[in-house]
């Protein structure tokens, strides 16, 4: 007996967008996965690194812009990254309540061994699209999220911590 295996009509329209969502989540988990395998570090983790290296003395609200993520998020990344002694903290010298921080040596050394992009594969391509390409893809999402009634404080998680 012939192990069948249940196919979707190629001409679906839903069935060529869940490949499409495939398509995407593996490019997106192999890059992930090659970030960790060379550096160490979760992608989110790189990206947070690389963006204190890139502007030195940036403090934890200001990775969590950067990143579209929540405050307490940037803060545990950065809490990771002092622990793995890849950034320093300290306080600005203008305001004491103010924290800055600052990639060690080590830090710099690991992102060197980092394939790009580090902010991921995935936003990389998304500023790559057009305004009016990004806008339709907006506007649909917006849909489909509708549809999944999902909690919508999950859009503030980076990829790379799902």
């Amino acid at each position: 007996m012939k192990n069948s295996k249940p196919t979707a009509n190629p001409s679906d329209s839903a069935a060529q967008a869940l490949r499409q969502f495939r398509v995407v989540f593996n490019a997106v988990r192999t890059h992930f996965r090659q970030v960790e395998q060379e550096t160490g570090l979760g992608g989110a983790q790189v990206w947070a690194l690389s963006l204190i290296q890139k502007s030195p003395g940036l403090g934890v609200g200001d990775i969590a812009t950067h990143m579209d993520i929540h405050q307490s998020t940037a803060s545990n990344l950065a809490k990771v990254l002092l622990k793995k002694e890849l950034i320093t903290l300290s306080k600005s010298d203008g305001d004491k309540r103010v924290v800055e921080l600052r990639v060690t040596p080590a830090g710099k050394k690991a992102l060197k061994k980092m394939p790009g992009p580090f902010e991921g594969v995935l936003p990389d391509a998304l500023r790559q699209l057009d305004d009016a390409t990004l806008a339709n893809l907006n506007r649909d999402l917006e849909k489909l999220v509708q549809l999944l009634a999902t909690d919508e404080d999950a859009g503030s998680i980076p990829l790379a911590q799902l």
